[in-house]
């Protein structure tokens, strides 16, 4: 759990210095956000249950990504930011580890993070939070 929050830490310090992604940022934020960004990707990546006995569904931090309209570029910033991260904490030697923590998180950030642009509304209620494992959307 250390690796993860330290790569959390290194993701938000990264993406808090880039001028476009910032923004997603702009009006404020959990001030525990590294944290609980922490406990999400580790539940995502087949740990613990943190997020979801602490903070909520998979549906709550969809709603919080959501109704913000198209964001490509924004996007493509945050996931070169995950990958300068994980270079800021060593994981960028592990070649096998650094590509599947990258898929994870392009697939992430592209997929379900942005699925509902228009609004958060449209989010349904009861989703779980998806699970990423060495062969990429719950194993499959």
């Amino acid at each position: 759990m250390d690796g993860v929050q330290r790569l959390a830490a290194a993701w938000h310090a990264r993406v808090m210095a880039d001028e476009v992604v910032s923004h997603a940022f702009s009006h404020g934020y959990d001030p525990a956000h590294t944290e609980r960004l922490a406990a999400y990707w580790a539940e995502a990546w087949g740990g613990p249950t943190a997020y979801t006995d602490r903070y909520g569904d998979e549906s709550s931090v969809v709603r919080m990504h959501s109704g913000n309209g198209e964001h490509e570029e924004m996007d493509r910033r945050a996931i070169a930011c995950f990958d300068q991260a994980l270079a800021d904490v060593g994981l960028d030697g592990d070649e096998p580890l650094r590509q599947v923590l990258h898929d994870y998180f392009a697939w992430a950030t592209t997929t379900t993070m942005a699925r509902y642009h228009e609004s958060a509304d449209d989010v349904p209620d009861g989703l779980s939070i998806p699970r990423w494992s060495w062969d990429g959307l719950n194993g499959s």
